[in-house]
């Protein structure tokens, strides 16, 4: 799908149709992993680290630009009801954040324990989300509250996912009695928030303003449809032909690039992230997936502070 452009590209159709030979081609190659060699498997798993690495970075991507497109749409409405109902968002977002990380330090902390890497982290999370508020509140800074609280509130989730994965007989884990029921709700969330985000990857993907269509989309073209069919009359049905080519509404390698990474993110959310799994029955448990949690939650903050601070830095630069 690399460099398709409009739909007079014969490629559009493979992307478009084709179903039944494609769920053929897509059994035939589920049979055939069982018989690959264990040296294949062990290659797919190393690019699966960095691919659902990628996923991870996508996904926060994804959530600070529907974070600012929801902000936008309620801001553009230019109604005293809206700004009201913005604010009641953000306080809520932000008591329900931080009222989630005081709950974290009675699961997280046990009495009687030593636990100052979970308290780091904890605290980390709390720090994050108030230097969410001062930098978007700032008169410098061209930001807003209702990005800040969604943002924070991603993180203490994050940081519980994190947290929650810590090994079974990890003193400082409040929820190793109950690890079956946590890796099973850790693997339902983990699920549900890579099908909502491939999903709008999917929808905004129709939208000539996200970073997931191409420089030709079908909105940025609109204008010129009056012109073109003029110039179809005038100049005979060989120039009609020639622009009847529409563009594609979204970047198709990008569109499977998504789903691609999205599976390989799924991978390593059932084997936690190793090859080496401290128990079978238990999913996304071992310190590799607390690092990735706590890693993907710092970078998380790093992007939204930067989206926030770029422009003083680059006054030059227009920034979308």
């Amino acid at each position: 799908m690399i460099g398709v452009k409009d739909q007079n590209d014969k490629r559009d159709s493979w992307h478009h149709g084709g179903w039944i030979a494609k769920m053929v081609i897509w059994l035939l190659l589920v049979v055939l992993m069982f018989f690959l060699p264990d040296a294949v498997i062990s290659v797919y798993e190393i690019l699966s680290k960095f691919g659902a690495g990628l996923f991870l970075l996508v996904q926060v991507v994804i959530l600070l630009d529907f974070t600012h497109t929801w902000n936008d749409a309620w801001v553009e409405k230019d109604e005293q009801k809206w700004y009201i109902a913005l604010l009641a968002v953000s306080i809520g977002c932000y008591l329900a954040a931080f009222t989630f990380s005081g709950i974290l330090f009675m699961w997280f902390n046990p009495s009687g324990h030593d636990c100052g890497l979970n308290v780091f982290f904890i605290v980390m999370t709390m720090i994050l989300a108030f230097a969410f508020a001062v930098i978007a509140l700032h008169p410098a800074v061209n930001g807003s509250l209702l990005p800040a609280s969604v943002i924070s509130i991603y993180c203490a989730y994050v940081c519980f996912t994190g947290l929650s994965s810590e090994p079974h007989g990890y003193a400082c884990n409040g929820l190793h009695n109950k690890s079956k029921a946590v890796s099973t709700g850790t693997l339902v969330l983990g699920m549900l928030t890579t099908v909502l985000s491939v999903l709008y990857s999917a929808v905004r993907a129709g939208s000539s303003t996200t970073f997931l269509s191409p420089p030709s989309s079908p909105k940025a073209s609109a204008g010129k449809k009056p012109l073109l069919e003029a110039e179809e009359m005038e100049e005979g049905k060989e120039k009609k032909k020639e622009a009847e080519g529409q563009p594609v509404g979204y970047s198709y390698t990008f569109f499977h690039l998504i789903f691609a990474l999205a599976s390989m993110y799924s991978a390593m959310l059932l084997s936690g992230w190793t090859d080496t799994s401290e128990s079978s029955s238990l999913i996304d448990v071992g310190w590799t997936s607390v690092w990735v949690r706590i890693c993907t939650e710092w970078i998380t903050g790093l992007l939204y502070a930067w989206t926030l601070l770029a422009p003083l830095f680059f006054p030059d630069r227009e920034f979308f």
